[in-house]
């Protein structure tokens, strides 16, 4: 049965396929309601491996949040790209899980982007 949630799966299924072929570290988004989360990871033998992560329920985050959920996206946003700096990734491919690329979801990545600088 098609349904949304059935409809974004299915659109990941596709993007995240051709993440793959490409061989970098994938930047993937989820978005619920009320917070954002971003992950990166890389492919390995044994299955997938999260090397950073960061979402909005992170402390270090809150503290920093000032206004709404668009602003709190491009701090994380800026925070996962700090931290992928801080472990010497510089390229990665956006992931968005399907999701539309935008509000929140562009958000985050402009965030990133402007933390990697590329």
């Amino acid at each position: 049965m098609l349904n949304k949630y059935n409809s974004r799966i299915r659109r990941s299924k596709k993007v995240k396929a051709m993440i793959k072929k490409s061989g970098r570290p994938r930047l993937v988004v989820h978005r619920s309601s009320q917070h954002i989360y971003g992950q990166i990871i890389v492919p390995t033998e044994q299955g997938d491996t999260v090397l950073v992560s960061c979402s909005s329920l992170e402390k270090s985050v809150r503290e920093q949040m000032t206004g709404n959920k668009l602003d709190c996206a491009f701090q994380v946003g800026k925070i996962l790209g700090q931290r992928a700096k801080e472990k010497k990734l510089d390229k990665v491919a956006f992931d968005r899980s399907g999701y539309k690329y935008h509000g929140r979801v562009a958000a985050l990545a402009k965030g990133a982007r402007e933390a990697l600088d590329f």
